[in-house]
């Protein structure tokens, strides 16, 4: 399975608490949901179809956290986002998980590395990653990402945790893919190709 990253960031690469605040997991930060109302239904429905044509999810402890309190409890999977995270496989990469209780969820505690590569080992299928910025940083760490789904909100945030870290590896990237959205929404896919050129 290709391992593609699906993340939601302001022009200025902040990804935390885009949809709201969360007191637990955002203490202190107060400038959660600035993706809110932003979405026209066009971006909307280009955001459930980044979901949708995930084979299988892959996410953080605290993100899985979230989505199965939120879209786990939701019996009308008519909801796109429900719809599809409620069924498919997901995998959690968690210290501490246990006994994952959401429905088709299967944790991955040990060998992390080696346990997303298996998954990637599966022939075909895409393998999505939504939120989970921990995670998500320590993929492209490890080169485990073959695709980045980009939605750039029009909005600049001064604070919050970004997806990109102040120091990392560099990665060259081909332009797939880009769309705009009536309300400024802009959405880049590419594929990573190691390491870019320099002059």
């Amino acid at each position: 399975m290709n391992l593609t990253m699906s993340i939601r960031v302001s022009v200025n690469g902040v990804m935390q608490a885009n949809g709201a605040n969360n007191d637990k997991l955002d203490p202190g930060f107060i400038r959660g949901g600035w993706s809110r109302g932003k979405p026209d239904q066009q971006a909307a429905e280009y955001i459930a179809s980044t979901w949708e044509r995930a084979d299988a999810f892959l996410l953080g402890q605290r993100t899985c956290g979230l989505f199965e309190g939120y879209w786990g409890g939701q019996a009308d999977n008519s909801n796109p986002f429900a719809g599809v995270t409620n069924p498919r496989p997901k995998y959690v990469v968690s210290q501490t998980l246990s006994e994952p209780i959401w429905e088709n969820t299967t944790d991955i505690s040990e060998n992390i590395s080696g346990g997303v590569k298996n998954l990637k080992a599966h022939p075909g299928g895409e393998l999505v990653v939504v939120g989970s910025g921990v995670l998500a940083r320590w993929l492209l760490e490890k080169e485990l990402v073959d695709k980045l789904d980009l939605i750039v909100f029009p909005v600049i945030v001064g604070d919050g945790v970004r997806l990109f870290p102040q120091q990392g590896k560099d990665f060259g990237l081909d332009l797939v893919e880009t769309r705009a959205f009536p309300t400024g929404i802009l959405a880049h896919t590419y594929r990573l190709t190691g390491r870019p050129d320099y002059a």
